[in-house]
């Protein structure tokens, strides 16, 4: 019971203070007569939002599904390099230095080799996401594997059980905390990384009508998708929150 009222306490802060911010936005802009190509007031861009809310919706979806498409190829590719790279000396030596170094190049620098590779459609969106969330998953899941007490590893070898048993009874779920905070971090990648996509070529999602609105100077729409963005992102990080919350139940802070 205690917990739940520090969290809805925790919670009324967080909307008080977002909604003094928004009040000091409007405030200010109106004060200080900043013209609206510059710095729009909050009331002109929730205006722009609900007006054309369901073209922005329709962008919205778009830029969902890619986002998901390549954070799930992140999970899966990412994961299974992770435990190539625990259970192998030379797989580790020869490949974990070509990972680094894909991660090190700026992911806008070669997107536009995926469109001339995959065309203008979804598929270089879900690659870009996917290239910039991946890293993220194999080094958090790289180091929980790498993290298992050495008691725990001792008691899975007094067991003698199979190497599948051990890892899936053992290494597996004492790593499970390290990959789903690496799945927190690769989400918001992904996102990025399919904006970025869009802003190199497409004709629907956020980050089209972000590129399109600037081309205008259009600054109450490219505000409005921002805030979209926004929610989108602060929604897929509080969902793999919860996640993270049920399936670690040990994890969680007593009351």
């Amino acid at each position: 019971m205690k917990g739940l009222l520090r969290r809805s306490g925790h919670g009324m802060v967080s909307v008080a203070s977002l909604a003094l911010f928004i009040l000091a936005w409007e405030v200010l802009v109106r004060l200080l007569h900043v013209r609206p190509i510059m710095l729009p007031p909050p009331s002109t861009v929730f205006v722009e939002l609900w007006a054309e809310r369901g073209w922005y919706l329709d962008h919205a979806w778009y830029t969902l599904l890619t986002t998901l498409a390549g954070f799930a190829l992140a999970v899966i590719f990412g994961v299974a390099i992770a435990v190539l790279l625990v259970s192998s000396r030379w797989f580790e030596s020869a490949v974990y230095p070509l990972i680094i170094a894909m991660n090190s190049v700026p992911k806008v620098a070669i997107a536009p080799l995926f469109v001339i590779w995959l065309g203008t459609g979804a598929e270089p969106k879900i690659s870009i996401a996917f290239l910039i969330a991946v890293f993220a998953i194999i080094v958090d899941t790289v180091h929980g594997l790498r993290s298992v007490p050495n008691d725990v590893l001792d008691l899975g070898r007094v067991l003698k059980g199979s190497s599948l048993d051990f890892f899936f009874k053992v290494r597996l779920p004492s790593a499970l905390p390290s990959i789903l905070t690496g799945m927190k971090v690769a989400i918001s990648l992904a996102l990025i990384g399919a904006i970025v996509g869009e802003f190199v070529a497409s004709q629907r999602g956020l980050g089209y009508v972000i590129l399109s609105a600037q081309g205008t100077f259009d600054t109450p729409r490219v505000f409005a998708a921002i805030i979209v963005l926004v929610i989108m992102g602060i929604a897929l990080f509080g969902l793999l929150a919860w996640l993270e919350r049920a399936a670690t139940p040990w994890r969680r802070p007593r009351d």
